[in-house]
């Protein structure tokens, strides 16, 4: 069983016993059904149809009757009866095969043949795991498309741009916002070379031997390699791992994990820009009607969105650790102490990066911008900005160029003061036109924070139009499928 997720039917709550807030509060419930006990232990027991009609094909004493018991009773799971038997054997997978046998009483007695439990277990991890990563692309591939059209839309509105926090050559929403997208371009080809790499563990045996399969076929090692690839393609896998010890590598689990880890990391930094940017009052995420800020401050807007998915970003990126350090101390051919660990962050990983995804298209696709704040903001900076543009215009105007430098850098210096130690208004463009030094220089144009943005524009269109369109193409028929309510 896998403690902390509800088991079959309706979702409901008790409230005298913990209740994961991943399932409760933030997850989709596609993503929640994918790791719920039935999804989990309905796939066990296709493994175990498959199996059977495996070694039957290739010459095993089993009967059509049987394999056709297995097939009817695959999502009959008597999940009360598996923890009797559980409570008894202290074994999960030899729990479920004892309740498989209670309601396919002629075929109890080849359940499971020849096979360990890492047979059921591991191929059931990647059969779930390959399902939850397509689920998250689609989710990625949302994401991406709502940035993109942010980006197109204010693909020219000039912006004050920050190195270091601190105000910088301007910039245009849109350009920033294709920062944000292009983050999540890199990890959406992460994600599909984790999809397309991803393999089956296969019939491989106790210690990855086979040496039961063997024995079972009295010899044969064609028929040993033919079950294994049979198996593999039962479950639409185009290979299985080569070489296994009693489960598939746990690397494959910390490359998971890096990738889960990754989308995090996007999603954390453009949390944490936007916050930025709400406190300035240049960009806001969606505030709905009755929503309430604080309960002692009424007027505020805070940006609780952002804040929930860098709280769970950050929850995903502490995990992957967990799984490094799983990989890392599996002895031999294998240790159960990956067991609890990997019940536990496994599902969690992908649950919570399914709520950072749904939060994450919720804000691109509500974003509210705020030109005016934008450009008293910019305006604000511009003259200081508009200074190396000035200094070659004065030198074309025939000034000396060391001179025109002294001299803008004297009136920065005062300017500056003056709105720092005074809180005044930035007047630089008011003494360089007092100044005779640049009474040659048209100075009327200089503010004009479009001059400044360099092929910002541009560089959106060609994003959009090279990177962002193939994506939209490629996954046409999953744009717009999944759904995900936003919840407190």
């Amino acid at each position: 069983m896998w403690p902390g997720l509800f088991l079959p039917g309706e979702f409901t709550l008790s409230h005298d016993i913990y209740s994961n807030p991943l399932i409760s509060r933030y997850a989709s419930r596609e993503m929640a059904r994918l790791w719920s006990p039935q999804k989990r232990h309905a796939t066990w027991r296709r493994m175990w149809v498959a199996l059977a009609e495996s070694e039957k094909e290739l010459g095993l004493n089993i009967s059509d009757m049987q394999i056709a018991q297995l097939k009817a009773n695959i999502d009959n799971i008597d999940f009360d009866a598996a923890a009797a038997y559980e409570r008894d054997l202290r074994h999960d997978v030899m729990a479920h095969v004892h309740a498989y046998g209670d309601v396919c009483p002629d075929a109890r007695g080849i359940i499971h043949l020849g096979a360990t439990s890492c047979y059921v277990t591991d191929n059931a991890d990647l059969v779930l795991l390959r399902e939850g990563l397509n689920l998250l692309r689609n989710r990625l591939v949302g994401v991406i498309d709502a940035l993109a059209t942010f980006a197109k839309k204010y693909r020219d509105l000039p912006c004050l741009g920050f190195t270091h926090l601190q105000p910088a050559q301007p910039t245009t929403v849109g350009k920033r916002a294709t920062l944000w997208c292009y983050d999540l371009v890199l990890d959406l080809e992460e994600l599909e070379h984790r999809i397309n790499a991803l393999r089956f563990r296969g019939v491989k045996g106790t210690t990855g031997t086979q040496a039961t399969f063997l024995s079972l076929f009295e010899g044969d090692h064609g028929k040993v390699e033919a079950l294994d690839r049979l198996v593999t393609e039962k479950f639409d896998f185009e290979q299985s791992y080569a070489v296994t010890g009693q489960t598939y590598s746990r690397k494959v689990d910390a490359q998971i994990l890096g990738v889960l880890s990754g989308i995090s990391q996007s999603a954390h930094k453009m949390g944490s820009d936007l916050r930025i940017l709400q406190s300035r009052k240049e960009l806001e995420e969606p505030f709905e009607k009755n929503q309430i800020g604080s309960s002692a401050m009424a007027y505020k807007r805070n940006p609780m969105r952002s804040e929930r998915m860098c709280s769970l970003a950050r929850f995903v990126m502490s995990l992957q650790s967990s799984a490094d350090q799983t990989f890392a101390t599996q002895w031999l051919e294998r240790t159960l102490d990956d067991s609890a660990n990997r019940r536990l962050t496994i599902p969690q990983a992908f649950l919570a990066v399914d709520a950072v995804l749904i939060l994450y298209q919720n804000v691109a696709g509500g974003l509210v911008v705020y030109p005016r704040t934008i450009e008293k903001h910019l305006n604000e900076e511009l003259p200081f900005m508009a200074t190396e543009e000035i200094l070659m215009a004065g030198v074309q105007a025939g000034g000396d160029r060391q001179v025109l430098h002294e001299r803008i850098r004297v009136h920065s210096q005062e300017a500056a003061r003056q709105v720092k130690e005074h809180g005044l208004a930035n007047d630089l463009m008011e003494r360089l036109a007092a100044d005779s030094a640049f009474a040659s220089v048209d100075l009327t144009g200089a503010l004009d924070g479009r001059r400044f943005v360099g092929r910002a524009p541009e560089q959106v269109d060609a994003f959009v139009r090279n990177v962002v369109q193939p994506i939209r193409d490629r996954y046409a028929g999953a744009l717009h499928t999944l759904t995900g309510e936003v919840t407190v």
